[in-house]
């Protein structure tokens, strides 16, 4: 049916956007509109928005819902169906649906085969605020569909704002996510969609709600094609109603080689260390941190700085102004200071002799904690360990009095630390008189199990040594950890990082009323230039990690439903 041919090995995907009024025939006819489009193009696959059927603003109570909502037997689906089957097109649609039960009402999302045939329904398991109000979760295991174009995962809006879900999809062989949105939020274009295409190698096809009403916020629009490394094929822009398409190769999602030094994702995470994503929500230390803080809690401050280096000229220069920065942020009053991801080592320096990089640590770190005691001063530290023949990339978190409060051996390594390093078996969120402090290095920021896991512990602040090896580890995974979690991020970089980014701290933003829907999901973020000692110094606020809510009723860590996880702790997956 299609005037333009698709390169061999390749499969043309297409995604629509608009907003769909309360009059459902229009929006049957508008759907067609696109429909028609994208199989003029030659597309085989258009996914479209979330609700499509209809818009919910007269959804004034879950029984009012319930009578205006679809039945999968219905005009609005039949309708998708009968275009399907004429234009030999596969179409992926959100269709608001009643439940077997009155007044329970689904948002669901329907995957119409190109024979007219309904291959999947996908009810949204994760709700975006007022939706709890409602909408039932959807609760049934989520399931990856074979087609002739290849393996589709489904997932809608907030399915996307948490990592699993989609994590979940590309563990059970998704070649591509079908993301349906109804989003007002700027996160969904700049951070959710492109970072959960990345750290699962997966080709992401989305498609959200444009313009509405101009009642309060506009529908965000940003519908696009986003390949496995993050490459945007096809945008739909911000403001227009608009159909665009791309030719995708859904092959090559696999093998799932996250690229700058990760290496495959399967060898790169740890499942064996991730039962506790299976408990219950109510088993975890974080238990007691769920839901808003009240408008009277007492602050928590915490004042923090980055100290920004990395070798330079010489090792006792280096070393020289590592002890001062110590010193210098202690006057500024910060209490907790964080170094760079082996700042005091030239690149390659590790690797080629990491017997001699131990025994360079041990001095370093004797010189660090008499600094820290003099200061006054918590410090993070990056150094290599050697302990009974292995050697450690570890992150060392010295007390104010000098002391070694705890030491976390890095977890997950990447290809090039896999030639010298052995990895660590155990997470470590440490509580000491300043907070909740949890311990992550370098690359382990692409891993969402690994910041999800601190959070699960209590971690009121993240302290992360990092190198950042791509300019998206920075501006999109690092504030999806806050983002997903609510806990605050500070990230210090090596000036010679690979990103030419530099060092960052990411706010918990905790949700008041009033407060724009971008910072209720895209917390803010500071950051200071590269390439030369700029410190960041900020005053934190404990509290705010004790706020876990986005609004007033979706809390990413208290609505997670650990039953469906059961494939996070597997080893042997796709």
């Amino acid at each position: 049916m299609g005037s333009v041919v698709t390169p061999p090995g390749k499969v043309r995907v297409a995604t629509a956007q608009f907003y769909s009024h309360t009059d459902v025939p229009a929006n049957l006819e508008l759907c067609s509109k696109y429909i028609h489009e994208a199989a003029q193009v030659g597309a085989q696959l258009i996914v479209l928005p979330e609700n499509a059927n209809r818009c919910r603003s007269d959804f004034s109570s879950r029984s009012v819902a319930f009578s205006l909502c679809e039945d999968l037997d219905g005009a609005f689906v039949t309708g998708l169906r009968s275009l399907a089957k004429e234009l030999g097109i596969m179409i992926v649609a959100g269709v608001d649906m009643k439940g077997e039960k009155a007044p329970d009402v689904h948002i669901g999302q329907v995957l119409i085969g190109a024979d007219g045939e309904l291959l999947h329904v996908h009810y949204k398991t994760v709700f975006w605020d007022y939706e709890y109000t409602l909408f039932v979760p959807g609760s049934k295991e989520l399931e990856v569909i074979e087609t002739p174009i290849g393996k589709i995962g489904m997932l809608m809006c907030a399915d996307g704002i948490v990592p699993e879900v989609p994590r979940i999809l590309a563990l059970k062989g998704a070649d591509m996510l079908c993301n349906s949105l109804n989003s007002r939020g700027p996160d969904e274009l700049r951070v959710h969609e492109p970072l959960r295409a990345i750290e699962n190698h997966v080709w992401m096809i989305a498609s959200n709600t444009v313009s509405g009403p101009e009642d309060a916020y506009p529908w965000t629009g940003g519908s696009q094609i986003v390949s496995p490394k993050g490459v945007v094929m096809a945008c739909a822009g911000e403001t227009d109603y608009k159909m665009v398409f791309a030719d995708i190769e859904p092959k090559s999602a696999f093998p799932k080689i996250l690229g700058g030094g990760i290496g495959e994702l399967a060898s790169f995470r740890r499942p064996d260390l991730y039962d506790e994503l299976l408990k219950d929500v109510d088993q975890h230390v974080v238990a007691k941190m769920y839901g808003p803080v009240p408008n009277d809690a007492p602050k928590i401050p915490l004042t923090v700085a980055t100290l920004q280096l990395s070798w330079y000229h010489s090792t006792m220069w280096t070393i020289t102004r590592a002890l001062g920065q110590i010193a210098y942020s202690a006057s500024r009053g910060s209490q907790l200071g964080v170094f760079p991801e082996l700042f005091c080592f030239r690149r390659g320096e590790v690797e080629k002799d990491p017997a001699a990089a131990a025994a360079f640590s041990r001095d370093v770190l004797e010189q660090i904690r008499k600094a820290a005691a003099a200061a006054s001063l918590w410090v993070v530290v990056s150094l290599v360990e050697q302990s009974e023949g292995c050697f450690y990339s570890t992150a060392y978190l010295i007390s104010d009095q000098g002391e070694t409060a705890e030491t976390y051996r890095k977890i997950h390594l990447g290809e090039t630390e896999k030639r010298w390093a052995t990895p660590g078996h155990e997470f470590k969120v440490v509580q000491t008189p300043i907070g909740a402090i949890g311990l992550m290095l370098g690359n382990e920021i692409w891993l969402p199990e690994m910041t999800r896991i601190l959070s699960l512990r209590g971690a009121e602040v993240v302290a992360h040594p990092c190198d950042w090896d791509r300019i998206e580890a920075a501006t999109m995974a690092a504030v999806e950890r806050t983002e997903e979690n609510r806990t605050h991020l500070i990230s210090c970089a090596r000036t010679d990082n690979p990103a030419n980014f530099g060092s960052q701290i990411v706010l918990a933003d905790r949700f008041r009323p009033g407060q724009c829907i971008a910072l209720m999901r895209y917390p803010t973020a500071i950051w200071s230039r590269t390439g030369f000692e700029e410190n960041i110094f900020y005053e934190l606020d404990l509290q705010d990690s004790h706020s876990k809510v986005q609004g007033f009723h979706l809390d990413p860590l208290a609505t997670r439903q650990p039953k469906l996880y059961e494939i996070m702790v597997q080893r042997d997956t796709q």
